[in-house]
């Protein structure tokens, strides 16, 4: 059984990854929290996860990039 939702958030995974992609960053961790989409109120979330520093400064750099 699929939670309401999963593809969405499956698809939403998929497409901040493609992003990141383009843009050369790599989050390793990048997810579905499966907590999250297990119960009766599921509301599946995209876990970020953890990255080193240089990705964290990358990644803040193509935020600013696109604000500009």
């Amino acid at each position: 059984m699929s939670a309401p939702g999963l593809a969405d958030a499956e698809a939403a995974r998929d497409e901040l990854a493609a992003a990141l992609s383009k843009v050369g960053i790599t989050l390793p961790s990048l997810g579905l929290d499966p907590l999250s989409y297990g119960g009766e109120l599921a509301v599946p979330l995209v876990e970020l996860g953890r990255c080193n520093a240089s990705t964290a400064r990358a990644l803040a750099a193509a935020l600013r990039q696109e604000r500009n």
